[in-house]
């Protein structure tokens, strides 16, 4: 049976990701896709939602949806450019604002009487982003919100199911956005919010029994939270049919390559560790370039792949434990016009060569998601609640080249840094965290001799979904503890500095 399903009309706006993780976060499944590019509309797409968009309404080529088929038939939501194209398409106008307005506003005028208001505060609190405004609307449609500066800021279709917001009520400043999309999901819209870990698991389960049937699959795994997710439910789904590869490259935490391949092996998983150190250093000597660095490192895993692949006989599927996040800083996530911010090593396909199909089971899942769906088929909690680390490895969080020297380092340095915030009960309270190898040495003292050495950099981040990330306010206290200890015990560091930028406008990682 089709899961009900809410469709996400994608305009090119930062936030529409935020929409589908609002709607999920209500157990509700959404799909994102392309204002030019929507899909089949059968009995299963519950409501619509119109995202924003950095273009204007009122620019020649501006992205106009044909919505034909759903407009008047279906729940419709229009937000932002979303609510200025149902408005300028059909009989009112939108015009240059006066002041552009961005962030926070409050509702000065809210019809409580509205399926769609109800439960708004006269005051509220909402998010703004636009730099045009709606200065009428036509006759049959009826003025639900708005605040001091801007008089349509809500609006509803009569006669239809049809509502417009021209505030974003995904973005959590925006304080009763949560309550307005479930007024429109479950009692506008009527859905049944069963979209659970739970039914996730099911349904994704069974589609891979479906979409694999008796094919073998390889699966690199990681030590990390997608990939063991992926593994679990892949093994669910065609168990021994599922050969893992745990790859060393030489870019792993201090120790970790033998404890999560014994973890593994635990779980019952078929699954194989391989020593690639070698071929890993030999592919980045003299490799700087951040981005070249990452090619190189993905290159080399679907080499690895490839070659452990022929050891296995008739295997077909190459499976990756990639999730949105990865997709979205990677690729437009809707074929729209989002900007390329990084590439990520499992996003992107394999070369031609290599005859493997791709089967991604978490592509569409954020951070927070797959943590609950691995808690849903009982992983072990060490497992699911590891802080987030990058598939290149130590290779991106040293700056410029890379040597044998610079890793030992660098996993020394981490190794503390990660003990002491587990030993200080800290580990749980932060999201990501790690070091970073900087590409300059400075001068300092240790005895009566001067050094000249390298430093490192501690990062430690708060976040939900790695979308947008907080530095963590580590205590003074441990953090002195902490670069005295790494300036003490490891040879080849006499400085130690703390990153409090934040995502944006820095990116978690350094590279």
């Amino acid at each position: 049976m089709q899961h009900e399903r809410i469709l996400i009309l994608d305009f090119g706006s930062q936030y529409t990701q935020l929409i589908a993780r609002r709607v999920r976060e209500l157990n509700i499944y959404s799909e994102i896709h392309p204002y030019n590019k929507i899909p089949e509309i059968d009995e299963s797409w519950k409501a619509v939602i119109l995202s924003g968009s950095p273009h204007s309404v009122r620019e020649n080529n501006a992205p106009i949806p044909d919505l034909s088929g759903i407009k008047g038939k279906l729940p419709l939501l229009g937000v932002c450019y979303g609510a200025q194209h149902l408005a300028h398409e059909f009989g009112g106008e939108v015009s240059p604002s006066n002041n552009r307005e961005y962030g926070r506003a409050n509702l000065s005028f809210v019809d409580v009487h509205s399926e769609l208001m109800k439960g708004v505060s006269l005051g509220s609190q909402v998010w703004m982003s636009h730099a045009d405004t709606i200065t009428t609307i036509p006759s049959n449609y009826k003025l639900l919100a708005s605040t001091n500066d801007v008089e349509v800021v809500a609006y509803r279709i009569e006669n239809e199911s049809t509502y417009a917001l021209q505030f974003h009520p995904e973005v959590y400043h925006s304080l009763d956005g949560s309550t307005i999309l479930k007024n429109f999901l479950v009692d506008i819209s009527g859905c049944a919010q069963d979209w659970t870990p739970a039914t996730f698991v099911e349904e994704t389960v069974d589609g891979l029994k479906y979409q694999l049937g008796n094919d073998k699959v390889v699966l690199g795994l990681s030590g990390g939270v997608d990939s063991t997710v992926t593994a679990v439910l892949l093994h669910k789904a065609i168990g021994e049919n599922l050969h893992c590869i745990f790859v060393d490259n030489g870019l792993l935490r201090k120790g970790e390559f033998e404890s999560v391949l014994n973890q593994y092996q635990g779980m019952g998983l078929n699954v194989k560790g391989v020593d690639s150190k070698e071929r890993f250093y030999n592919i980045l000597s003299g490799v700087t370039d951040p981005e070249k660095k990452r090619k190189a490192i993905g290159a080399m895993f679907v080499d690895v792949f490839e070659d452990e692949s022929h050891k296995i006989e008739n295997v077909k599927w190459l499976a990756q434990g990639t999730i949105y996040p990865d997709v979205i800083e990677s690729v437009s996530a809707t074929g729209g016009p989002s900007q390329t911010i990084k590439s990520h090593h499992n996003v992107g396909g394999l070369p031609d060569y290599m005859k493997l199909r791709i089967v991604e089971p978490l592509n569409t899942l954020f951070k927070d998601e797959v943590r609950r769906i691995g808690h849903s088929m009982d992983i072990d909690q060490k497992l699911l609640g590891r802080h987030p680390f990058p598939g290149p490895g130590l290779a991106i969080r040293i700056l410029g080249d890379i040597t044998k020297e610079k890793v030992r380092i660098l996993q020394e340095v981490d190794h503390i840094f990660i003990s002491a915030l587990e030993s200080s009960g800290l580990y749980d309270k932060v999201w990501q965290a790690g070091a970073i190898f900087l590409p300059i040495q400075s001068v300092g003292v240790m005895g009566d001799e001067r050094t000249y050495e390298n430093a490192v950099a501690l990062r430690a981040v708060e976040s939900t979904d790695g979308m947008t990330a907080d530095w963590v306010h580590l205590p003074y206290e441990f953090l002195a503890k902490v670069s005295n200890d790494i300036i003490n015990k490891v040879k080849g560091v006499n400085r130690v500095v703390y990153d409090i930028s934040s995502k944006p406008p820095a990116t978690i990682e350094w590279e």
